[in-house]
């Protein structure tokens, strides 16, 4: 069947109501979940082979947030879609005013490779749970992953409510020429400028969720071995290729040894090795060159080896690092972390604002003031103080970006929202009304409106 008439089909699958029933929503998020556990063994061999992911970090940073998203929609999904009622005002009583969720349609979801189940499918669970048809258009860089979600989902759903599209770069640039009522991206800003044009030509709402370089500012005044543990951690994980993985250091000059030598302690002690299990390599080649031309050997701190048979860089601290420097001037997503130092708190604020709105920020500091700066100036996606990456876990907070690091947000009730038209219905008596609105006009009633407006 060509994509076409399974848009079409869609379209018109769409149109007979059937997804807006809150029964059959719930009915096809409980099969996509029983799938995905029935099939994790598939999931994870297809992961493994695209870039060496272990089921341990299969598991914690794409399945289970998978599982969480449907089960949060299974217990939510009826009061996400109850219609919400808000106040009337004065002038339009005697009725009452509501504001119903109703599911925009038809939806596409462009996926991305780096968390290839997570990001695509955590999308669909929020748009099928709005009430929509999906199209879901999976990474080709990731082969493997894409043709195991192609095989479960395209067996045990029906294509006219939910499809997987297998297709590279040509292909994709056909589909977006197709009419959607939502075009749902996660990659990079300028695959996403790429997207938005298209999008425009059909006037498409679209949600972005892009990257950017996400900073981490530590403090004098921070607990420097937490933040050295969990900074390790956040940038490391999947290799660095974590679209909110902190993408370069700002630490404050008085303590920037100690914090490095904190930094290759944990570095040591997690083990980042090429066999390593909780360690992946760079997804292809084209990245992995990418990659080690941002090294720059006369300024490595620790690191800088890497094995290109096995496409694997070894975490690599780059210290003395300035603006101007080649590792500053794109997003890393790799593991390469470059250090800049600073004197003064809020002088760093103000040269991070000089750049663009990163998808991510980190603050690690226990003084008050500190905090308060750091959340007043700087815009952000979302982030965290004293910790990386986590506040993507907590589905009461939305995840996106802003400016050049996305468009719109999702997660939890804002997924729904995402997915969803906020269609506002008044509703009023048809007794007892007033004249007043009605010609001939006067000046009176232009006296009595003024008053009551």
């Amino acid at each position: 069947m060509e994509i076409q008439e399974i848009v079409l089909k869609q379209k018109d699958f769409f149109k007979t109501q059937q997804t807006k029933n809150i029964k059959f929503r719930k009915l096809y998020l409980e099969k996509l979940r029983n799938l995905i556990i029935k099939n994790e063994d598939i999931l994870y061999e297809a992961i493994h082979k695209d870039f060496g992911k272990s089921k341990f970090d299969t598991f914690t940073t794409e399945i289970s947030f998978i599982l969480n998203d449907i089960d949060y929609y299974l217990k939510s999904v009826k009061s996400l879609s109850k219609p919400k009622k808000v106040k009337t005002n004065f002038f339009n009583q005697i009725g009452k005013s509501r504001i119903h969720a109703e599911p925009l349609g038809n939806v596409l979801i462009v996926g991305t490779w780096n968390y290839p189940y997570q990001l695509s499918i955590s999308p669909i669970v929020a748009a099928l749970a709005a009430g929509n048809c999906c199209i879901l258009k999976p990474s080709e860089i990731a082969e493997n992953s894409m043709k195991a979600m192609s095989k479960i989902i395209n067996e045990n759903f029906p294509p006219e409510y939910l499809y997987v599209y297998e297709a590279g770069i040509d292909e994709t640039t056909e589909l977006l020429k197709l009419k959607f009522d939502k075009i749902f991206f996660t990659g990079s800003t300028k695959v996403g400028k790429i997207i938005y044009k298209a999008a425009a030509e059909n006037l498409t709402p679209v949600t972005l969720e892009l990257g950017g370089k996400s900073p981490a500012i530590i403090s004098k005044k921070a607990n420097l071995e937490v933040a050295a543990k969990r900074i390790v951690w956040g940038k490391f994980l999947n290799a660095g290729q974590t679209c909110v993985a902190p993408d370069y250091l700002l630490v404050e000059e008085s303590i920037q040894e100690l914090f490095l030598q904190l930094l290759k302690k944990y570095i040591k002690e997690f083990n980042y090795q090429a066999d390593s299990d909780h360690y992946t390599n760079i997804i292809n080649q084209k990245n992995f060159e990418r990659l080690i031309k941002l090294i720059d050997k006369d300024k490595i701190y620790l690191g800088g080896n890497f094995n290109e048979k096995q496409l694997y860089i070894e975490p690599t601290i780059l210290n003395n690092i300035n603006w101007n420097d080649k590792v500053m001037q794109e997003e890393i997503f790799g593991p390469i972390l470059p250090v800049i130092s600073f004197t003064d708190f809020n002088l760093i604020l103000n040269k991070v604002l000089e750049y663009e709105k990163p998808l991510a920020a980190y603050l690690f500091t226990d003084n008050s003031d500190e905090k308060e700066n750091f959340i007043n100036k700087l815009t952000f996606g979302g982030g965290c103080i004293n910790e990386v990456i986590m506040h993507l876990g907590n589905e009461n907070l939305p995840f996106g970006g802003v400016g050049n690091s996305g468009i719109g947000s999702y997660h939890g009730k804002f997924g729904f929202e995402t997915f969803s038209h906020q269609k506002a219905v008044l509703e009023k008596v048809t007794w007892g009304e007033p004249n007043i609105k009605y010609p001939p006009y006067s000046d009176k009633k232009l006296s009595w409106i003024r008053r009551l407006i």
